[in-house]
C-alpha cells in the first residue's frame, strides 16, 4: 500500500512485552511481543476466538493482563489509561447502542467529550462515507452504525488508531473509502492497528501483518517477507506414470498425490527441481499457480 518505513521509525508507537490474559482452558492471549512503528499500518489477522479482542481491549486498558506489559505512545495502558484515551481513535467490534438519539447527536456527544474537533471533519467524514446523520441511530442499519463508529474513531485526527473489524457491515464502495482514510491517517503519521478475519483485504492495505491463533502469535511480516515461503500448486499429466513416494522425494514438494497419468503437489520455494525432474519425462500438460498468501496462512493454521 504505502513506501516501506525508514530506519527513522524503529521506536514502537505501540509495544507489547509477554502481554499476557489467560482465561482459562487455553482462551486468551499469551506472551505477545509485537511492536508496531509510528504511521505504520498493521493488520492483526486470525480466526474469531484468536485472540484478536483480547489485545485490542489490553491496548485500552478495558481489561487488565495478568503479566507483561503494553505501552502505547511510550505511556503505559494501565498507568496512563486516560491519556491514551485523548490520542487513540477506538472502534470496538462491538458498538454501544444509542437510544432515541439521532446519529448527530451521538457524534456531538462524543465530540464534545473529547473537544477540539472541527465540525468541518466530521462533515467531510459523514460525506465520503455517505451517511445521513439526521437519522435515528438505533433505526440504521449495521452497516450504516459502523459508518458512525468511523466517523467518532477519525474526526479528532488521533496519533493511534486502533480498530477491531472495522470493516465488518461495510459494502466494497465503502470499504474502498475505508482504506483511502486509513491510508491518509498513516501518510499523516497515525499508527494504526486494525484486526479481521479477512486476509485478502488486509494484505492490500497494510504495511505488516501477524497471523495470530488461539491467543499465540505465529508469524509477523510484510507481504514481501512472508511470501518469501512461497508455495506452489502443481498439476500435470504425464505418459511416465510416476509414484507419490519419488515426487514426495523432490526438494520442496509435499502432499504429491498420483492418480494413474496425473499428478498434483505442492512446492514451498524453488519450483526448479520439480521442473527439472518433469523435464525427463514425458510431459504432456502442466499447470502451476501460486497459492494466495490467504491459502497459505490457513494451511498453516490446520497444520498447529
Amino acid at each position: 500500500m504505502a513506501e516501506v518505513l525508514g530506519d527513522d521509525s524503529r521506536h514502537g508507537a505501540i509495544v507489547t512485552s509477554g502481554l499476557t490474559k489467560d482465561y482459562g482452558q487455553s482462551r486468551g492471549l499469551f506472551d505477545l511481543d509485537l511492536e508496531i512503528a509510528p504511521g505504520e499500518v498493521f493488520g492483526f489477522i486470525g480466526p474469531n476466538g484468536a485472540g484478536k479482542t483480547t489485545t485490542i481491549r489490553l491496548l485500552m486498558g478495558l481489561i487488565r493482563p495478568d503479566r507483561g506489559s503494553a505501552t502505547l505512545l511510550d505511556m503505559d495502558s494501565q498507568r496512563d489509561n486516560i491519556a491514551i484515551k485523548r490520542r487513540v481513535g477506538y472502534l470496538p467490534g462491538e458498538l454501544p447502542q444509542f437510544p432515541r438519539l439521532k446519529a448527530s447527536h451521538v457524534i456531538t456527544l462524543l465530540a464534545g467529550l473529547r473537544g477540539g474537533v472541527d465540525p468541518a471533519v466530521i462533515a467531510g467524514l459523514a460525506e465520503r462515507l455517505d451517511i445521513d446523520l439526521g437519522r435515528r441511530y438505533e433505526d440504521l442499519s449495521h452497516g450504516n452504525k459502523q459508518k458512525v463508529g468511523l466517523i467518532q474513531t477519525f474526526m479528532h485526527r488521533p496519533d493511534v488508531i486502533i480498530m477491531d473489524e472495522p470493516t465488518l457491515g461495510l459494502d466494497p464502495l465503502m470499504q474502498r473509502e475505508f482504506w483511502r482514510l486509513v491510508q491518509e491517517a498513516s501518510s499523516a503519521g497515525s499508527t494504526v492497528l486494525l484486526s479481521s478475519h479477512v486476509l485478502a483485504e488486509v494484505e492490500l492495505g497494510c504495511h505488516r501483518m501477524g497471523l495470530i491463533r488461539n491467543g499465540h502469535l505465529l508469524r509477523v511480516g510484510s507481504l514481501e517477507e512472508l511470501r518469501t515461503t512461497r508455495v506452489h500448486r502443481v498439476d500435470a499429466i504425464v505418459h511416465d506414470h510416476p509414484d507419490a513416494a519419488g515426487l514426495n522425494a523432490i526438494e520442496g514438494v509435499s502432499e504429491a498425490v498420483v492418480q494413474g497419468d496425473r499428478l498434483s503437489c505442492s512446492v514451498h520455494g524453488s519450483i526448479g527441481p520439480l521442473l527439472a525432474w518433469l523435464a525427463a519425462r514425458d510431459v504432456v500438460e502442466l499447470d502451476s499457480r501460486e497459492l494466495s498468501l490467504e491459502e497459505v496462512f490457513f494451511t498453516e493454521l490446520e497444520a498447529e
